[in-house]
């Protein structure tokens, strides 16, 4: 009959790398969960009617309109335009053009109007695009920002309050609300209706990445596993009078032969 004998030091050890190890799956495992609940979600925004900002008033806020399509009608202000820097498209470098967009009440949207290549030779030259004028109506997906990239310290500022940057890494809304004057909505719309303006718009999906989640969790439950065996192995040797001779990670002892 095999007797287990166990201390009180590495029972406690074990079970504390169990507990962890388990918890850590489970999170992993609501992780994921959590980001199929959203892509379903965003099937549904797009599924559902545009939200019409001409007719929303007070404006909507963020969290009532990110990720939905929305409508809005108004004009570019070209002036303001900003280029946001390192977005390639298909391994292609290029900007992303964003416009503020003056609603006919007079608020004033950001877009994000499309991609555009840039120019090899000269990284400032920006390549001819078209901007409509007059009014016009814009259909496209409420946005938190024009999207972000990892900056490395932090990217020089305005001369004065009035100017914009024209090329820059991201685009915060409120700092460019600060620079500019203009009295911002807090989203941006990412443009989707289709112009005759030389601009791509063919925006990347938000990554649900679930299966990294669900790999994390075997991972972590497997470690769990991992230390549960170990410690009853421990036992069992400690039972039977011998003390291991092997740490945790060593390849376990050959089989005995008898």
């Amino acid at each position: 009959m095999t007797v287990l004998k166990f201390r009180l030091v590495p029972v406690l050890l074990i079970a504390v790398v169990i507990a962890v190890t388990t918890a850590l799956g489970f999170w992993q495992r609501d992780r994921a969960h959590q980001k199929e609940a959203r892509q379903h979600q965003l099937v549904m925004y797009e599924q559902a009617p545009p939200i019409d900002l001409t007719q929303a008033v007070p404006s909507p806020r963020l969290a009532d309109v990110e990720y939905h399509r929305v409508l809005a009608q108004g004009r570019f202000l070209a002036d303001r335009v900003v280029y946001l820097d390192n977005r390639p498209y298909r391994d292609q470098p290029g900007f992303y053009v964003v416009m503020p967009f003056q609603l006919d009440d007079g608020r004033v949207l950001l877009v994000n109007r499309g991609w555009l290549p840039r120019n090899l030779a000269q990284r400032s030259a920006i390549a001819p695009y078209q901007t409509p004028t007059g009014t016009l109506r814009l259909e496209g997906v409420a946005r938190a920002d024009a999207t972000r990239i990892y900056e490395l310290g932090e990217a020089p500022r305005a001369g004065t309050p009035g100017e914009a940057r024209a090329i820059r890494p991201n685009l915060p809304i409120d700092e460019y609300a600060r620079e500019t004057g203009l009295k911002l909505l807090p989203y941006v719309l990412m443009q989707t209706n289709a112009v005759d303006d030389g601009l791509v718009r063919d925006w990347p999906r938000p990554a649900a990445d679930v299966d990294r989640n669900y790999g994390y969790m075997l991972q972590w439950w497997g470690m769990a596993l991992a230390a549960l065996l170990f410690g009853l192995f421990a036992a069992r040797r400690a039972g039977r009078g011998e003390r291991p001779n092997y740490h945790v990670g060593d390849p376990p002892p050959p089989p005995e032969t008898r």
